[in-house]
């Protein structure tokens, strides 16, 4: 069956040329030198419908090269086999598979660096020529981040009905893959959590044929035009967004920032870019790395990302603050007597990179411990607004003392090869750190904040801890039975081992006799709420599609941070400062106990 019609003119004068639609299932239509095939129409409804497609499409062409000039014709390409099919006259090859183009100035470069052609059928929906709204791209997609964490989120979203239906995702690096292997790789790290596994393997199957994968080469300019090609194919040339994210080395990441900038930028919606940890390696290149990038970028476009701003511990820091009368009042120096962040981790890093000079300071301290601190501290914003948030906690950030060494302990922990761990360490390259920061403003001044995140301790704690003041003048001083700084009040925020929310408050011991004891009044969110917590990538990543950059770091509080750490950093360097020693499963270095002792404050912990 086939639906024909003939001499239709456009706004040019020009007469269409005649063209019959065959009828075939699971197809839709190509065009190739303004002429159109409609495959997939059931009956003559849905051959009209393409038909009306068809004249849209024929108009916008017309008016897309009068406005670019003379266009060549240039294939999806691939580089998968060896062999490649020749072109025909009529812009197919010997299949009939359409063409799509691209302007002059980079048809024959692209040409060069690509071998083989390959078919793009949308499998999502057209109807209506529907095409994607939102495009994806992962920039290093064969990496382990990509793989292990990056495309699992990206399903996680889809299934649950936080990506568009028809969302387009891209896979991006040098390897020699087709886009069966990348969906074959991909396939192996999803999985749907225990309360999404209605319809499971069809939402995968669905995701996957959403997603493409493009050799980039070593070429990074070529590769993004390729990039670009693809994805305007798949948008079929309606209006859509695209996300890219850049899971790429530190070296690699202003080549293709700025081949992406130059070649793969939409016009027909807005481009946000996801960058990777570390932001620079000290204040000098990550001041360089940030004019480079707004030389390409706008800021709104720039989301810095660090995984562990999305845990649902940060969410609640202004959650309970700011929505609880009981906390805000008691919110500064009057009441609180320190706060405590410790970040533990109880296995050991096996990444080269990761010591190669930039360790945990750089990793941890600079971004994740520096924005906790930060949103904990910061006053009231005017609204929810990202930019309004980055505004507070950059004051914070500018407010901070420069670390004083003196009240900063290193470590490192002490390996040996039967232990199956990195025991090739700089021997000033710390995997533990601990320090008391100040806030010099009127709400924080003289508050210490106590942090300690290390590598190869005893176990995983991650938790927050505020401490009150003692009560003065306790009239159950001598009621409580123990040492009286330990009855304080405390707000603990904890993320692991078990997220919770507790309160230690102090209570009457049943029993005749009036006796105080510290009890935990304990939220527990495994019992609480029966759902399974979203990994912080699922967060991160939606924010970023709904435009909210408050969990990133603006480029003023990336330059506020290194302002703080950078004098230890060249104090170690200067003075060749070696970490103390801690055993691998211990407790840490002793020198931070006596820092805390320093401030007449016990770790929690303990």
């Amino acid at each position: 069956m086939s639906l024909s019609f003939s001499h239709f003119s456009t706004g040019s004068g020009s007469p269409l040329t005649t063209r019959s639609f065959p009828v075939a299932e699971n197809s839709i239509h190509t065009v190739s030198n303004g002429r159109i095939v409609l495959y997939g129409a059931t009956s003559t409804c849905r051959g009209f419908r393409g038909l009306k497609y068809w004249l849209t499409e024929s108009l916008n062409l017309r008016h897309w090269n009068r406005k670019c000039g003379p266009v060549d014709e240039l294939k999806i390409i691939k580089n998968q086999d060896k062999d490649g099919s020749s072109l025909s006259n009529e812009g197919q090859d010997s299949e009939g598979v359409s063409t799509i183009h691209v302007p002059n100035d980079s048809t024959e470069e692209t040409r060069r660096t690509t071998s083989h052609i390959q078919t793009y059928p949308l499998k999502f929906s057209v109807e209506g020529g529907r095409a994607p709204s939102l495009c994806i791209a992962v920039i290093g997609a064969t990496g382990e981040l990509a793989r292990t964490k990056i495309f699992p989120a990206l399903f996680a979203l889809y299934y649950s009905g936080f990506l568009p239906e028809n969302v387009g995702i891209f896979g991006y690096s040098r390897k020699d893959l087709t886009d069966e292997d990348l969906r074959s790789v991909i396939a192996s790290t999803l999985t749907c959590r225990v309360d999404h596994q209605e319809n499971c393997g069809d939402k995968m199957d669905a995701f996957l044929s959403r997603t493409y994968y493009i050799n980039g080469g070593y070429n990074n300019r070529e590769g993004m035009i390729k990039l670009n090609a693809l994805m305007e194919h798949i948008e079929a040339g309606s209006d859509a967004n695209r996300i890219f994210y850049l899971a790429v080395p530190q070296e690699a990441l202003l080549d293709v920032a700025f081949s992406l900038a130059d070649n793969a930028q939409t016009e027909k919606g807005w481009n946000r870019i996801i960058i990777e940890k570390p932001f620079g390696f000290d204040a000098l290149s990550s001041n360089k790395l940030t004019k480079a990038l707004l030389s390409k970028f706008d800021e709104h476009q720039l989301y810095r990302i660090d995984h562990l701003l999305g845990r649902n511990l940060i969410e609640n820091l202004t959650v309970l603050r700011f929505s609880n009368l009981i906390f805000e009042p008691l919110w500064s120096r009057t009441y609180i007597r320190s706060v405590q962040i410790n970040l533990s981790e109880d296995l050991v890093v096996q990444t080269r990179r990761y010591f190669d000079g930039y360790g945990i300071i750089r990793d941890l301290v600079h971004s994740h411990i520096l924005q906790t601190i930060a949103l904990l501290a910061m006053e009231q914003p005017v609204s929810l607004n990202g930019e309004d948030i980055r505004n507070e906690k950059d004051k914070v950030l500018r407010s901070i003392c420069k670390l004083d060494p003196s009240n900063v302990i290193l470590g490192q922990y002490k390996a040996t090869s039967g232990e199956k761990v990195d025991v090739k360490l700089n021997s000033r390259t710390p995997t533990y750190f601990a320090a008391a920061l100040f806030i010099d403003n009127a709400r924080w001044d003289g508050v210490p904040f106590l942090i300690k995140t290390g590598m190869g301790l005893i176990k995983h704690r991650s938790e927050i801890c505020i401490q009150f003041h003692r009560v003065p003048g306790n009239l159950y001083r001598e009621r409580i039975g123990h040492n009286i700084d330990l009855a304080t009040n405390e707000l603990i925020l904890r993320d692991a081992p078990d997220e919770a929310i507790l309160v230690r408050v102090n209570n009457k011991v049943p029993g005749l006799s009036l006796q105080l004891d510290a009890s935990e009044l304990n939220l527990l969110y495994k019992d609480k709420y029966n759902v399974e917590v979203p990994d912080s990538y699922e967060h991160l990543l939606l924010d970023v599609i709904d435009g909210d950059n408050h969990l990133f770091m603006r480029s003023d509080e990336l330059t506020a941070a290194w302002n703080i750490i950078t004098p230890i950093l060249q104090e170690i360097d200067k003075n060749n400062i070696t970490p103390e020693l801690y055993e691998l499963g211990g407790r840490g270095p002793v020198g931070a106990y006596y820092l805390w002792a320093k401030h007449g404050v016990q770790w929690t912990e303990d």
